[in-house]
C-alpha cells in the first residue's frame, strides 16, 4: 500500500521531522562534525563515539521519516514516544553541562535543541489539526 506523503499535519510535526533529519543525517554521514562540538580536545574522534552516533544517526533519520509516513493513532504514538526521546536527551544535555563533561556553550545549546524537540513533540500532541486521511 502506498503512502501518502501530503496528509496535512501540524507545522510543529513538520520542524519535528525536519530536526530530526537533518540530525540524523548528520550523525551518520559526519559523525566527526558533531563529535568535535561535544569532545573538541580528542583527536582523532573516539571510535566508539562516532559508532554510537552512526548508530543513533540512523535511529532518528527513521523517527523523522515515521512523522511524515503515519498518521492517525501511529502518528500520536510516535509523537508521545518523541516527548520521552527528546525529554532524556534535553536531561543528558543538561547533566553533562551541570557535570562539566562539555563546554559549557555547548551544554547550552545541546539542551536548548534538545527543549525544543521536547516541545515540538508536546505541541503537536495538543495541536487541533485533524491527521486522518480523506
Amino acid at each position: 500500500m502506498a503512502t501518502d506523503l501530503a496528509v496535512p499535519r501540524p507545522a510543529a510535526v513538520y520542524a519535528l521531522a525536519a530536526v530530526r533529519l537533518v540530525n540524523g543525517a548528520a550523525g551518520l554521514l559526519a559523525p566527526d562534525l558533531l563529535i568535535r562540538r561535544l569532545d573538541p580536545g580528542r583527536e582523532p574522534p573516539s571510535p566508539a563515539a562516532v559508532y554510537a552516533f552512526r548508530l543513533f544517526g540512523i535511529r532518528t533519520i527513521l523517527l523523522g521519516l515515521a512523522l511524515l509516513a503515519h498518521d492517525d493513532e501511529q502518528l500520536r504514538q510516535d509523537l508521545s514516544e518523541g516527548v520521552l526521546i527528546h525529554g532524556s536527551d534535553t536531561a543528558t544535555a543538561a547533566m553533562l553541562g551541570i557535570g562539566g563533561q562539555i563546554p559549557p556553550r555547548t551544554a547550552v545549546l545541546t539542551t536548548l535543541v534538545s527543549a525544543a524537540d521536547t516541545v515540538l513533540a508536546a505541541v503537536s500532541l495538543t495541536d487541533p489539526v485533524k491527521w486522518k486521511r480523506k
